[in-house]
């Protein structure tokens, strides 16, 4: 089975649905493919996000699939196992077996984390392994929290939480030994340093109570900070020329992303990248807002396709 849309989004998260919603506005025929495995999909609630605030992930898709469908997009569960170029547009095969060409593509994939690897922590994370304050410092407000260092940013993380909870201990874990300059501002922001590795964490009932040392000391800890490296989709786009590089901040690697403009534009002419897909920190309101910008991006570059063949088509006929 084959069918044709002008736009496919692949991946369903608020940066495929905020620029699939845009493109259906604009009188676009559009489909969603999405996989189910949203990123944030641990968490209690999105944060920072105007009205909705606190909404569980689940729920906000819901009602951000329900309003994309009332102007006639169609979101579909499943996978695009691969792309190629077809007739000036893309050939995308899913995983049921259908064929879907399209105009343009929108890159919404998110991305995975890959975690540091101490045991206990993969299951506690995005509930009290946590990786950024402003989605859940004022969640863990006042409570132990600890800093697992495992690159050189763990003293700027650190002195980050301390705007949330005055108790911030700082795992040295396998990241670097602090500075003499960053000693000392640990110590003037009251943040204890604890050395050695960190084998597992101790919980009661689900939660995290403490961290537990490679000697065997335990330091008890409501939440624990981890930074994850996160990782842009690595062979789906391959075919088409568009892959991941990697993605560094003051010389420390964070993980990968999908290379593109401020506006989504990649350098594969007919695709476009939104959310974490291309941005590591894009928080859900940023997602969505860069799945409006490239929404924009793409309904007129389509416009100007077909005013390309308007006038191609008016010239042939004057000519005959």
């Amino acid at each position: 089975m084959s069918e044709r849309v002008d736009v496919l989004v692949i991946g369903g998260g608020a940066a495929g649905l905020s620029g699939a919603l845009a493109l259906a506005r604009a009188r676009r025929s559009v489909l969603v493919v999405d996989g189910g495995t949203p990123r944030n999909a641990p968490a209690a609630g999105v944060h920072n996000f105007l009205t909705r605030d606190g909404t569980p992930p689940g729920e906000l898709m819901a009602l951000a699939r329900a309003e994309v469908r009332g102007y006639g997009a169609e979101v579909r569960d499943g996978w695009v196992t691969g792309a190629r170029r077809e007739d000036g547009g893309f050939a995308l095969s899913l995983a049921d077996g259908t064929t879907v060409s399209a105009r343009r593509l929108l890159v919404a994939t998110g991305a995975r984390d890959e975690l540091p690897d101490v045991p206990g922590l993969a299951q506690l994370w995005g509930t009290d392994v946590l990786h950024c304050p402003y989605c859940h410092g004022w969640e863990v407000q006042d409570q132990p929290v600890g800093i697992l260092s495992t690159n050189p940013m763990g003293t700027h993380a650190a002195l980050l939480w301390r705007q949330w909870t005055a108790d911030v201990t700082l795992f040295v874990h396998t990241g670097p030994e602090p500075t003499a300059e960053q000693e000392e501002q640990l110590a003037a922001r009251g943040i204890e340093v604890v050395r050695g590795e960190v084998v597992g964490l101790e919980t009661a009932d689900g939660r995290l109570t403490g961290v537990r040392l490679a000697g065997g000391a335990v330091v008890p800890r409501r939440a624990l900070v981890a930074g994850s490296q996160v990782r842009a989709p690595g062979e789906l786009l391959a075919d088409l020329g568009l892959e991941p590089v990697e993605f560094a901040m003051n010389g420390t690697v964070f993980g990968s992303v999908l290379p593109a403009s401020a506006d989504g534009a990649t350098s594969v002419p007919g695709v476009w990248v939104a959310g974490n897909a291309g941005d590591v920190r894009a928080q859900v309101v940023v997602a969505a807002a860069q799945g409006l910008a490239a929404a924009g991006q793409i309904n007129m570059d389509l416009v100007l396709e077909e005013t390309r063949a308007a006038v191609a088509a008016r010239t042939a006929v004057g000519a005959a």
